[in-house]
């Protein structure tokens, strides 16, 4: 593995991250290893031996995220899986047994719900409470594992990760950070103490809306050692093809994420200053109550804003009235999403609340399809 992006900015670091030393004639990224098995006489040692364990594709893909998420560091693993849901569950049920405590976010991804009930069914006491405020540190005594999603999913709350860490290394209890809506370009929870940082490769990391992935990287060479047991044993593992493009869309992951960056804030900041209340959410608006927090542990601060609409039926009529954004599910893409979060019945939030990704489309168009849709959508259709 190069080590020319030691020291590296950004930008250099997402363009060379994970690429093989140069040989002669071979390509600079080699395409996707297709195989289910190796060559492997005599005994089964060596890098590669089956293809549910190992591929030569996963390891390129793991040593560039590993880059991007603890640059620097020799002592850390990344694991990749076949989706976020895939790596969440593999720390979660690998670290925790019939017995234990965890203590996970009240106001975190709708799966979390069913997460917990499965958990619960397993004999895991499992303990909730909201992102903002610490308010986790107040259900910690006893716990195994903290999980914290910063900013949360879609509220965009976020708490103080040093904070929680110390807390819960006090009392021998390991963390995760869902670091899925920051990426390693807007957070490092290595770097703020955590013990895993784990992340839906589906959203920004690889930004186009058309790959599934996962990943966990940690630091503690036991507890890995588990989370690939896990992987192991339920084989959710990615396919080569998958894991070689995710690879290959990394290299622009420094330019896309400051382009919808920039376009989240102007989006925000235009419906902060709407004469309407929309109850605007975004990290980065220096009013947010997120905000002096996400600027001490966050470089960037996401490509999601949220807002709500007085009722359901407005917030219907606002999403058909866009014309650059798409109506869809996910967040991160290079093409603008929004949808209204409650038609899916996991997350807490009004019939009328927002969630919108911004894609990396230019500011000023973007803004007015946003503003021009908010008026066409304030007056009621005649069935209403």
């Amino acid at each position: 593995m190069t080590d020319s992006v030691t020291g590296a900015g950004d930008g250099t670091r997402a363009v060379r991250a994970g690429l093989p030393e140069p040989v002669k004639h071979e390509p600079t990224l080699p395409g996707p290893v297709f195989a289910a098995h190796f060559h492997l006489p005599g005994d089964p040692t060596g890098p590669y031996t089956y293809g549910r364990d190992e591929n030569p594709t996963w390891t390129h893909l793991e040593r560039a995220i590993g880059e991007l998420e603890a640059p620097g560091r020799d002592d850390v693993e990344t694991l990749v899986f076949a989706s976020g849901m895939a790596a969440i569950s593999a720390v979660l049920f690998s670290q925790l047994s019939a017995g234990d405590t965890v203590v996970l976010p009240d106001d975190g991804y709708q799966v979390l719900p069913l997460v917990r009930a499965q958990l619960e069914a397993y004999g895991v006491e499992v303990r909730t409470a909201p992102t903002g405020g610490d308010a986790q540190l107040d259900v910690l005594d006893g716990a195994k594992l903290l999980w914290i999603e910063t900013p949360s999913n879609p509220g965009l709350d976020v708490c103080d990760v040093r904070r929680l860490v110390e807390a819960a290394h006090a009392r021998g209890c390991l963390v995760a950070v869902d670091n899925t809506l920051a990426t390693p370009l807007g957070q490092r929870p290595l770097e703020l103490g955590a013990d895993f940082s784990v992340a839906s490769g589906t959203k920004q990391l690889t930004g186009h809306g058309d790959i599934l992935l996962g990943y966990v990287t940690g630091g503690d060479a036991a507890a890995m050692a588990s989370v690939r047991r896990w992987r192991k044993i339920v084989g959710a593992i990615p396919g080569p093809m998958e894991a070689w493009l995710a690879h290959r869309s990394i290299a622009t992951l420094q330019l896309r994420v400051d382009r919808q960056n920039a376009n989240a804030l102007v989006i925000a900041e235009a419906l902060r200053d709407r004469h309407e209340d929309l109850g605007v959410r975004y990290p980065g608006l220096p009013g947010d109550p997120s905000h002096k927090i996400a600027s001490q542990q966050m470089r960037r601060f996401g490509c999601v804003v949220s807002f709500t609409l007085p009722t359901r039926a407005r917030a219907d009529r606002f999403l058909d009235a866009l014309r650059l954004v798409d109506d869809a599910t996910s967040f991160g893409g290079v093409r603008s999403t929004a949808e209204r979060r409650g038609r899916w019945g996991g997350d807490a939030v009004p019939e009328g609340f927002i969630r919108f990704s911004a894609g990396a489309e230019d500011p000023q168009d973007l803004v007015a399809d946003v503003l021009r849709a908010l008026d066409e959508s304030s007056q009621p259709t005649p069935s209403e």
